[in-house]
């Protein structure tokens, strides 16, 4: 079974990330804001994801109308239990 890791809530004004091990690296954003915003939080949760060296992992992003400094810091608190859970 893949490891999976959450971070945030799907309160207003904030998000939910789900991260689950994948064979390759891949990002899903369900947002309540206009789709046009969708394209701008998948692209700041990709530049996250090279900032950190993280690879192979499947990104879930549930926004809530979340400002990127919220998205950008559940998703490091995410990666950071997902690398804290790595077995080796």
């Amino acid at each position: 079974m893949a490891r999976s890791v959450v971070s945030g809530s799907l309160e207003s004004s904030d998000c939910l990330i789900t991260l689950t091990e994948a064979g390759e690296t891949s990002v899903q954003v369900d947002t309540i804001v206009h789709e046009a915003f969708q394209r701008h939080l998948e692209s700041l949760i990709r530049e996250t994801l090279k900032q950190s060296g993280v690879k192979n992992i499947k990104v879930h992003c549930q926004d809530q109308g979340a400002l990127d400094y919220t998205i950008k810091a559940r998703l490091e608190a995410a990666l950071a239990r997902y690398e804290e859970n790595d077995d080796g």
